[in-house]
């Protein structure tokens, strides 16, 4: 394969090729194959983890904006025939393409919009089983921080929600084409059992984000429109945002729940 074949990395979308093929191995390793027969990359560039996807006994689709991968992966990737989404994944409805099916997400994310990527999964809940893949290291830690800590926030306590997270092994900055100026991190988000909270979803949104929002002061002040006289004298108030577990929060939105606002 001649160089002047490669992609060249866009920095508006945040590409950064891996390079290294054991990283990339050791990537696609990290999905279980459990629950589901299709798969979907974000972002597969020149298709560095998108080789060893199509080695796996299950169905293999990419999404991908950038027209000048759409091209190399077309070329070099004859497997992926009819498999390429040349879409923003953002934005694009995916039951075009897996219906109501269950599928995994995988990929090495471009760290701009990865904490996006994160949102629009916990919406799909319903339809991923399971999500893996590359972040920058900060951002693949904070999905899986537990209670206590500085970075345990929004991210931490939504995806913990719904899926079992795992951070699994740090990655290099000098395995990319070009190196980002952080380490990266890989994780992987498992969903639970049973992943249907006990309270109003929409509720426990709204209270984990309100809570976070304002994480230097207590709940009890960035929480105060929330409090009804029954729980105004709880002793959760008096605690902030990070004190709390996931558990703690599903509690507490039931409480918020069940005394009016």
């Amino acid at each position: 394969m001649s160089n002047n074949d490669n992609v060249r990395a866009k920095k508006h979308l945040g590409q950064h090729f891996l390079n290294d093929e054991s990283v990339a191995k050791n990537i696609a390793d990290t999905l279980t194959l459990n629950g589901y027969s299709k798969i979907l990359e974000i972002g597969p560039g020149m298709g560095v983890l998108t080789k060893y996807l199509l080695d796996k006994p299950v169905e293999t689709f990419v999404v991908e904006i950038d027209k000048e991968s759409v091209v190399y992966l077309e070329k070099h990737y004859p497997k992926l025939h009819n498999h390429i989404i040349a879409e923003d994944f953002l934005k694009y409805n995916l039951k075009k393409i897996f219906n109501e099916e269950p599928f995994a997400i995988i990929g090495n994310f471009p760290y701009n919009i990865s904490t996006q990527i994160v949102f629009r999964v916990l919406e799909m809940r319903d339809q991923i089983p399971e999500f893996s893949g590359m972040f920058q290291k900060e951002v693949a830690e904070r999905i899986c921080e537990k209670k206590g800590s500085k970075t345990y926030g929004i991210l931490s306590v939504l995806a913990q929600a719904f899926y079992d997270t795992e951070y699994l092994f740090t990655v290099s900055e000098h395995v990319f084409t070009p190196p980002p100026k952080v380490k990266s991190g890989v994780m992987r988000m498992i969903r639970k059992e049973n992943y249907s909270l006990p309270c109003s979803e929409k509720l426990f949104f709204t209270v984990v984000k309100s809570a976070f929002n304002q994480r230097r002061k207590t709940m009890r002040n960035s929480l105060k429109s929330f409090i009804s006289e029954e729980i105004k004298d709880d002793a959760v108030f008096n605690l902030r945002p990070e004190q709390l577990s996931v558990e703690e929060f599903i509690a507490l939105t039931q409480k918020i729940e069940a005394y009016g606002i």
